[in-house]
Formats: structure tokens, C-alpha cells, sequence
């Protein structure tokens, strides 16, 4: 597969051509990239007009996934979620969607921009606040029980500690209603290439956004929008428009690069090396405290064996190791292809030396759902003051109060505080908040 992105870069650079235009770096080093890093001029393409090599980059990344259209985003999967609902409004007379209860912060603002409302669906089983694995019965009840579809459905799978939804069941479950589901799949671009090909598109999703930087080798805001082929055909005309209507106007090409890059890799047996380290980390299912719930994904279950996840992430940080993510109960380990191998047997005699104590874990920490005071939207262009958490009670959140990792909030914009929402942001380290004034 060629990489028109990359060739036409490398070969304006070996032209020595005198840079009259941006960047400011005009080629020259300073970190040792900028001789890469070029703008939209003549040859280049426009990303969100692309005709040229951009194009033909794109479409290599359609066929590699299998969509009807794959197109590169330079801004992560935020990009792509405000272009997602912006298409499926634009597509329905509806004006609120159907999410699961544990979607990132972006998909908040993403409503806000787009005027939408949102019913959460929740999840049957107890799961921790940054879950919520909805099944298709779920589904099925929620969407039977309204008069007014939404005008899509919305779900993150994989979530932060790896599980995943039954796509291709909520899938005949929206085709059922004709509504569209789409799915946050920021943490899978990789699983288009397992053996077992469980991507979200070939599952049956309309819409998806992978970033790919997350779990392939694309630097950081190197993201896809996937486009099925049995998505409303409005999603396929008007999806460039709707990434523009978001996106910066100054695309990096060095991400762009990076993404062209990946085709070539991908279809070239990177899928081998995909397997291979799945396979590899199998070996972690013999600690009962470890869960492979997603391929590439190590959730530790830290509390249940004595341990915060702070105190556990410690732990792995003063033996050389790094994680993606830690809560007070859990500890998340992120691997890919460019692990070694000697990287999991040096991960495997640390476990092998972590002290099993008593469980520490609190079932009591139950949500109750708050009660909505006024639209998303409202919400964040409001005035708002910040406040003590404990004096938050009966005030309505203005502005969510997370940070990333895991961005998912507890509490969400435009719902009013009740003691179990203080109690769990109590216990997660959140002691202020700002409040609709």
C-alpha cells in the first residue's frame, strides 16, 4: 500500500525549496521534526477539501477497515464525536440521544454545541462509575418505551477498564427502531485486525471514531471517522463538512504522516504482531486481580487485594513501569505491538512480588441517578461560581470538574447534586466543583 502523504512530504523536503510560507520554523530544527511539518499549499491537499494525496490516504484506510468511508481527524476522537452527533441530528427531527452513562467528557460539550439533550441508559449489574456495558435488552426496553426516537444511539466500547458492549446486538437492536447507533471506539482502533475482527463497524455500528493513537502507531491526535456502509447516506455526503464545521482550519502533517503511515504497517502483517501480543498477554489470567476484559488491556482490580490503585500505579512506577490510568480501586496497563516481550516478563516478576492482602473494595457506593435541572447546553453557558463539594448539595453542576484520563464525570452538566453524588466525588479526591450561580 503506498503512503502518498508521507511520499510527497519527503520529497518536497529533498527539493531544498526556499519556505516562504507557514510554519514559522520554516524547516529548520529546533526539535528535529520541523522539516516535516508543512501546510496546506499547492500539491499538499486540504484535509476537509481533499482531493489529492489526502484522499487517496483515506481511502487506503476505507478498504484496510472496511467502511464505506474513513476519514483522518488531527484532533482525536473529540473531533470526531462533535461530527458524529452533529450528522445524526442533522439526519432526524429528533433533538436528544440515547447514551450510555459512562461517556467522556467530550460527548458532554459535543451536546452542548449541538443543542442536544440526552437520556442516559444505565447499566443492570453494579459496575463502577466509568462502565456501563448496555445490553441489548437494555436497549430494546429503553427504545420501546419512548414515543419520540432519539435521533441516535451512543455508546463507548471498549471503556476505560476494557469492557465491551455487544455491538452487533444494540446494532439489531437500533436497525429494529431505524435509529443509528454510533460508538465511541476510541480504545480500539486495533481491533479491526484481530483474528476475531471485532471492530465496531464490522459489527453493525453506523458510526465510529477510533483513536488510533491510543493502541496503533500514529502519534497523539491521529484519530479515524468510520462511516459503515449501511449508514444513512447523509453521514457518508456530509461527513468532511461536518469535521470542518469543528476543526481546525491548520491541520498538522505530521499526524496526517502519521496516519498515512499506519496504512502501509497495517496492511503489510501488522495484524500479525496484534495477535501475537494479544496472545502474549494471556499469561496475566492467572492473577485472579487481573482482567483481560479487552484484548490489550490489563485491568487491575488493585483494591480487592488490599491495595488503592494510586498505591498499586506506585508500585509499578518504582519498578520502571508507567500505567495509563489509576482510581482509588483500580490500575490500568495499556500494551501494543511495540511492547517487547521483555517488557511483560519484567511486568510478570513484579506481579509475582505484589504483597495479596484483604479486600478493601466498597460495594456501597451506589449512584443514584441525579435529577436534571436544566438542558446540558444551559448549563455550560451559565454563569458559575465554585464551591466546596460538600456545599454543593441541591446546586446544579455548570461545568464538569474531571480530568483526562478517564474524563468521565460522575455528575453530569445541568443535573443537581444529591448526597450520593457528593459521597462518590468524595471518594474519588473531588472536593470543589463550580455551580450555576
Amino acid at each position: 500500500m503506498k503512503t502518498p502523504i508521507c511520499d510527497f512530504i519527503n520529497e518536497y523536503i529533498d527539493k531544498d525549496i526556499i519556505r516562504l510560507h507557514m510554519p514559522g520554523h520554516k524547516g529548520k530544527s529546533f526539535l528535529g521534526f520541523e522539516k516535516y511539518d508543512i501546510t496546506e499549499f499547492t500539491g499538499a491537499d486540504s484535509l476537509y477539501d481533499a482531493n489529492g494525496i489526502i484522499k487517496e490516504s483515506e481511502l487506503n484506510a476505507t478498504k484496510l477497515f472496511g467502511s464505506e468511508q474513513t476519514l483522518y481527524s488531527c484532533e482525536g476522537s473529540s473531533l470526531c464525536i462533535r461530527a458524529m452527533l452533529y450528522l445524526a441530528k442533522m439526519n432526524s427531527k429528533s433533538s436528544y440521544v440515547f447514551a450510555g452513562r459512562n461517556a467522556h467528557s467530550s460527548f458532554i460539550s459535543a451536546c452542548a454545541l449541538n443543542d442536544l439533550e440526552v437520556m442516559w441508559l444505565f447499566p443492570n449489574s453494579d459496575e463502577s462509575y466509568l462502565s456501563c456495558t448496555i445490553t441489548g435488552e437494555i436497549l430494546e426496553k429503553a427504545l420501546g418505551s419512548v414515543d419520540n426516537l432519539p435521533c441516535c444511539v451512543y455508546v463507548t466500547s471498549p471503556d476505560y477498564l476494557g469492557n465491551m458492549c455487544d455491538i452487533s446486538a444494540l446494532s439489531r437492536v437500533c436497525k429494529k427502531y431505524g435509529v443509528p447507533l454510533l460508538v465511541d471506539n476510541a480504545h480500539g482502533a486495533y481491533l479491526r485486525f484481530l483474528n476475531n475482527d471485532l471492530h465496531p463497524i464490522t459489527m453493525g455500528a453506523d458510526m465510529c471514531c477510533d483513536s488510533a493513537h491510543k493502541t496503533l502507531p500514529v502519534i497523539t491526535g491521529g484519530a479515524y471517522l468510520h462511516i459503515s456502509k449501511n449508514a444513512p447516506s447523509l453521514f457518508k455526503e456530509q461527513g468532511k463538512g461536518a469535521l470542518a464545521l469543528f476543526g481546525s482550519t491548520s491541520p498538522s502533517y505530521l499526524i496526517l504522516a502519521s496516519l498515512d503511515n499506519a496504512n502501509k504497517l497495517l496492511s503489510n502483517g501488522y495484524g500479525k504482531k496484534i495477535n501475537d501480543i494479544a496472545r502474549e498477554l494471556k499469561r496475566f489470567e492467572k492473577y485472579s486481580y487481573i482482567k483481560i476484559n479487552e484484548p490489550l488491556k490489563l485491568t487491575i482490580e488493585a483494591s480487592k487485594i488490599g491495595h488503592r490503585g494510586q498505591d498499586f500505579a506506585k508500585i509499578l512506577e518504582n519498578n520502571g513501569i508507567m500505567c495509563e490510568f489509576y482510581d482509588k480501586d483500580f490500575c490500568v496497563l495499556m500494551v501494543t505491538p511495540e511492547n517487547d516481550i521483555s517488557h511483560l516478563d519484567h511486568l510478570e516478576k513484579v506481579f509475582a512480588q505484589i504483597e495479596i492482602k484483604e479486600d478493601i473494595s466498597k460495594k456501597n457506593n451506589t449512584l443514584i441517578p441525579p435529577e436534571r435541572k436544566m438542558s446540558i447546553r444551559k448549563a455550560i453557558f451559565s454563569k458559575r461560581t465554585r464551591v466546596p463539594i460538600e456545599k454543593a448539595l441541591g446546586r446544579t453542576l455548570a461545568s464538569p470538574n474531571i480530568t483526562c484520563p478517564p474524563a468521565v464525570s460522575l455528575i453530569v452538566c445541568g443535573e443537581e447534586f444529591n448526597e450520593s453524588i457528593i459521597n462518590l466525588c468524595k471518594s474519588y479526591g473531588i472536593n470543589s466543583c463550580y455551580v450555576v450561580e
